[in-house]
């Protein structure tokens, strides 16, 4: 089998990881087709997969019209060389157009509902696959399965902590970190939003740094003053730096569930509300918050409460009990398609087979 993915957000390679590792080593081929964000070139490299890049996004509202043409072409003419058997992606309105044009199937994965991108995928995507937990109903394509995205590749079954990380990071084991994440507010789904305004910044900085290593990762190149709390890890070794961090403060949804999903208490700060963020949240291990108001104090509360990794470990298991293992779930439904998609059809809950940590891996699908 043929497979074509494409990714728009370093995210998207790591839930597409473990999925193409495994059908690689069955002889299926799978090529990655991307426009150039932040490190989704070093992420497929570090995991030594075939790719295309399609050159770097377009920031303003004009470019990304403009980017809609010039991506699908570039789209077409690579899909027509590699043939592929049916596409894959997050939300790919490139993806799911090219495949209608050749008559394959699209599959895509969805966790935002972002309509902008929605209205210009859905008419030509064959199954949308949403966590059970997004509110927006996109009709008879959709399908609710119980997880999250990040849980295609932070499961038990493909993700082991390694504490080689304290020497990329430059630190002794002993020393206690935080790690900050900013976005850069050029995404379309984020015109008119926000998360943390400069003197909440640096006011949560300042208090954090009197007690913490700070590590800062941002989208957009950091001032000045800040530049000396950038993290320079490599990327692929990111979720190692999530799992033993004391707390997570996040304007990125992905990085707080990241963070939640391994049990490390995280912070969302931003106007957009983000589903799996919210789930975690009645498992007290993401808080969320539309801005910056009140994050210090509850930055504070964390800090003094000083919760134990076993009792946070303990919260994880709770939450992991009741979702699927992503990654053995789609392993399943493309190397089965398409009996599997008449099955899902048929039978939306046959996707509780693959529930985390119930003996069943990928190896034995």
């Amino acid at each position: 089998m043929r497979i074509l993915i494409d990714i728009g957000h370093p995210a998207h390679v790591h839930l597409f990881k473990n999925f193409t590792i495994e059908m690689q080593k069955q002889g299926h081929i799978a090529l990655f087709t991307c426009r150039e964000k932040e490190f989704e070139i070093e992420l497929l490299e570090a995991n030594g997969f075939k790719y295309v890049s399609f050159g770097k996004k377009y920031k303003s509202i004009a470019g990304k019209i403009f980017g809609l043409l010039v991506f699908d072409l570039k789209m077409l003419k690579t899909a027509i060389k590699f043939k592929p058997d049916i596409f894959l992606s997050v939300g790919s309105m490139y993806a799911a157009q090219v495949a209608f044009m050749l008559r394959k199937p699209h599959f895509t994965f969805e966790d935002t509902g972002n309509l902008e991108q929605i209205r210009l995928y859905l008419p030509f995507t064959k199954m949308v696959f949403t966590p059970d937990v997004l509110k927006r109903d996109l009709g008879e394509k959709q399908l609710r399965y119980p997880s999250y995205h990040e849980l295609a590749y932070l499961s038990p079954n493909y993700f082991s902590p390694d504490n080689s990380i304290y020497k990329f990071l430059g630190i002794e084991s002993k020393d206690s970190y935080v790690i900050i994440r900013f976005v850069s507010w050029n995404a379309t789904h984020d015109v008119g939003q926000n998360g943390i305004n400069d003197k909440d910044k640096n006011d949560i900085i300042s208090f954090l740094a009197t007690k913490y290593k700070v590590f800062i990762s941002s989208e957009s190149e950091l001032p000045e003053e800040l530049k000396k709390y950038k993290i320079k890890i490599p990327p692929e070794h990111i979720h190692h730096a999530l799992y033993y961090a004391d707390l997570v403060i996040s304007e990125g949804a992905t990085m707080a569930s990241e963070a939640g999903v391994l049990g490390t208490t995280a912070i969302y700060v931003n106007s957009i509300e983000a589903c799996n963020n919210r789930d975690q949240e009645k498992y007290e291990l993401v808080y969320n918050f539309k801005s910056g108001l009140g994050v210090l104090d509850k930055v504070k509360e964390i800090v003094k409460e000083n919760m134990g990794k076993e009792e946070l470990n303990n919260r994880k298991e709770i939450m992991l009990s009741n979702k699927i293992d992503v990654t053995d779930f789609l392993l399943w439904f493309v190397k089965n398609y398409p009996e599997s998609y008449l099955e899902l059809k048929k039978n939306p809950k046959y996707q509780f087979n693959f529930k985390i940590n119930n003996g069943l891996h990928s190896k034995n699908i």
